[in-house]
């Protein structure tokens, strides 16, 4: 009987030696006392947390929690422990310097001999590597799947104008087509510099308006931020607009006056335009030269938006309804 006394003492003395030296931080927390405080906790516990062993007994964990810490989890690792049942949950701690790291954190119940809980063992793991890893392989996912759209909505575009783009003569054809590569080249670049963030109306508008036109042109209307995704199809749009002005409407004319405004749509995200070219000579649809398939098509399929058209006898309104931006 003493034998085996002296060999239950060896083996709590051993227990006590392997979590002190286990470099796996451990604590224990007396369930018979209110609020459960933390009686035991081992060196590598006190390492991964910054604090002093009498600066960790007698607290409820708690107190490794903090601002960015998921109140949803939480109250799961509550129930859990309420439940008296052996749980593993993942949970954003905090160390004494302020620093967060992601706990791994393993409960398990002990029970006396009656089945009464006595105590609620805990080992911690320090997975901030591992969750970090995973945060970038899902933002690497994120990209991936990011370009591959943009990729495809840029295609669809080049699809389009080269199905689209008249070919009365190989020369004409070449050269609209490049035209309209050129656009898409230059708000790509304009986008990669801005780090594919929104950007204004009136600035992808003036990047499409030819340059010598300044003094023929008035642009009126609130900020209009254009998502990042939407500025390639609506620069397209302006260019074929301004292209058809400077060769047959407004722009074609020293005298000549091109007039856009806009204002928020009727729904979030939707702005309508006006596009009102005024010239000199009279003006006719049949002489216009205007690529309305184009336009239409991505006003209707990239902008899902509407278009229409009036002649007047010197000049011609484009009136234009355009999803730019995602709804909040």
């Amino acid at each position: 009987m003493a034998a085996a006394q002296e060999a239950l003492s060896d083996r709590v003395d051993l227990a006590l030696i392997a979590v002190e030296r286990t470099r796996m931080p451990m604590v224990v927390a007396d369930a018979r006392l209110p609020d459960w405080p933390i009686v035991m906790a081992n060196r590598a516990f006190l390492d991964l947390t910054g604090y002093a062993a009498e600066e960790v007994l007698g607290r409820n964990c708690r107190f490794l929690q903090g601002p960015d810490t998921d109140p949803e989890t939480v109250r799961r690792f509550r129930d859990g422990m309420q439940r008296e049942e052996i749980f593993e949950i993942e949970l954003l701690n905090y160390r004494k310097d302020g620093s967060s790291f992601w706990n791994s954190a393993r409960l398990s119940p002990v029970h006396d001999e009656g089945g009464r809980l006595r105590y609620y063992f805990g080992s911690q793991w320090d997975i901030t590597e591992r969750r970090n890893a995973e945060r970038l392989r899902e933002a690497e996912l994120r990209l991936l799947r990011e370009v591959d759209h943009r990729a495809m909505n840029a295609l669809a575009l080049v699809q389009g104008f080269v199905r689209l783009s008249r070919r009365d003569t190989v020369e004409r054809f070449a050269s609209s087509v490049q035209g309209r590569v050129d656009v898409l080249a230059r708000t790509h670049t304009m986008l990669a510099r801005t780090r594919w963030a929104d950007v204004t109306l009136e600035h992808v508008l003036h990047g499409e308006l030819p340059a010598p036109a300044a003094k023929q042109t008035v642009l009126e209307g609130p900020k209009v931020l254009v998502s990042a995704d939407r500025v390639q199809p609506l620069a397209l749009l302006f260019h074929e607009l301004a292209s058809n002005a400077a060769l047959h409407g407004g722009l074609a004319e020293p005298e000549g006056r091109l007039e856009i405004t806009w204002r928020p749509g009727p729904t979030p995200g939707v702005v309508d335009m006006a596009w009102c070219e005024h010239c000199k000579s009279d003006v006719s649809p049949g002489a216009t030269g205007f690529g309305l398939r184009l336009v239409s098509s991505i006003v209707r399929q990239q902008l899902q938006g509407s278009l229409s058209q009036t002649w007047r006898p010197k000049g011609l309104t484009t009136e234009l309804s355009c999803r730019v931006a995602a709804i909040p």
